[in-house]
């Protein structure tokens, strides 16, 4: 047995000192926190893959746009609830742009990043019907979004579309739809942190239940258009970012300015509510809001109690990032694809050592490479695996945290620096040599 580049008793003892019971459970930060004060301890380096923070400059063009609203004085006025008229305006123009879908820019409300967007969506649609009072989840998916349920006290199902890809979604979608009580379905498109990417087929199926069941779909498109197997970097040409809004009106899409623009610091995205949705007329809302419609609800009722707006200086950063993408100027994809060319080299490593990619297919198809990806180790569960990596200055968040059923771990790639492939084939190869 070979020595690890951490003690055990240096990893124990900090997992004990945080309390962490079950580090099958241990949340993002808490892998962090343990990670941080390891390295402090041991002054061992540690590869962080635990945390989903681009890695990438800002945007130049949003930071710019930022500095200059801010010489001009801007940060003295409050932000108009429905967000600037020119983001408003370049939001519906993206949208039309990279994803071929027309929603007026009334619709486009910006919001304090996507999270917020979540947030204040999932309290809008949990109050569109006193009978439809779950959310459901095709998980994987991004932990936070269920505590914010937690948080706001809905209750949420949830089903794990590792085995039910392509004509086996149907049957399983429509087994929680038919309930009746369900309000809104979400995911990730690509999916946080398995990577597949539904087709249009899938969000054909998806889209056509949700109208079939009155069921709202909240796209969470965070890792726009990085399907990296598609250049999906021209603007107003095919292809485009594949969409549930081709086939229901019943949709909210959520644009992060964090991943594709690296601008995850200034909190800012935009949530496009499909325009039939945006002007409908629910009993519940209209009861409890006044009258006014699902939007108007969302705005100014959930924005307005959350944050009373978004940052106003920030939206205009995203309303200049979004104008130089469908301008043309700025292609946001070719920055963000070092992504994929980490993933590609962080597999071949893991996969030489050993290790196993969990969600391997999309479909028929290899999985793309990009932000994340998920492995595993031969019969070792989550917890083992990620406990064990710790050990060797590797640090993971378990699936089990994303609503998996998989035994294995997400792989961040956005923190990997250069010189950490050479380090991570050095600790693999100790690894695998003391796990054969």
């Amino acid at each position: 047995m070979r020595a690890t580049p951490i003690s055990k008793e240096t990893i124990d003892g900090l997992i004990t000192q945080f309390g962490i019971q079950d580090f099958a459970k241990a949340t993002i930060r808490e892998v962090k926190m343990v990670a941080s004060e390891a390295e402090k301890a041991s002054g061992v380096e540690f590869i962080k893959m635990e945390m989903g923070i681009p890695g990438l400059p800002a945007a130049a063009a949003g930071v710019e746009a930022q500095v200059r609203a801010l010489q001009d004085g801007i940060a003295h006025s409050y932000p108009n609830i429905q967000g600037l008229p020119e983001l408003k305006r370049e939001a519906s123009r993206f949208v039309k742009a990279f994803i071929d879908v027309d929603i007026a820019p009334e619709c486009c409300i910006p919001v304090c990043g996507s999270m917020q967007g979540t947030f204040a969506s999932f309290l809008t649609c949990s109050q569109t019907d006193h009978a439809k009072d779950t959310v459901l989840f095709i998980d994987p998916g991004f932990p936070v979004q269920k505590m914010q349920l937690q948080v706001m006290g809905v209750k949420y199902q949830t089903f794990d579309v590792y085995n039910y890809r392509g004509d086996k979604l149907r049957d399983k979608l429509e087994s929680y739809l038919a309930q009746g009580n369900i309000c809104s379905i979400v995911y990730s498109n690509p999916n946080n942190p398995s990577w597949i990417c539904f087709n249009e087929e899938e969000l054909r199926t998806i889209g056509t239940l949700a109208t079939q069941y009155d069921a709202i779909v909240m796209e969470d498109l965070a890792y726009f258009a990085m399907d990296f197997r598609k250049d999906l970097s021209t603007p107003f040409a095919p292809p485009y970012q594949p969409t549930v809004a081709r086939y229901t009106d019943n949709y909210i899409l959520l644009i992060s300015g964090s991943k594709a623009f690296s601008y995850a610091g200034e909190r800012i995205g935009v949530t496009c509510i499909a325009d039939k949705l945006y002007h409908r007329h629910y009993d519940d809302l209209a009861v409890r809001y006044d009258g006014l419609p699902f939007g108007p609800v969302f705005s100014t009722r959930m924005l307005y109690a959350l944050s009373s707006g978004t940052s106003h200086s920030a939206q205009y950063a995203m309303a200049a990032m979004l104008k130089a993408a469908s301008d043309g100027t700025y292609n946001f994809r070719r920055e963000v694809s070092i992504y994929g060319e980490r993933a590609h080299k962080l597999k071949d490593i893991f996969c030489r050592h050993g290790f196993h990619v969990v969600y391997d297919k999309d479909l028929d198809e290899p999985i793309a490479d990009g932000f994340y990806f998920t492995i595993g180790y031969k019969d070792m569960t989550s917890g083992q695996l990620a406990h064990e990596l710790m050990y060797y200055g590797v640090s993971a968040i378990c699936l089990v945290t994303t609503g998996s059923q998989q035994e294995g771990l997400r792989v961040c790639t956005s923190f990997i620096e250069d010189h950490q492939y050479d380090l991570l084939e050095q600790r693999m190869s100790i690894f695998q040599e003391n796990n054969s």
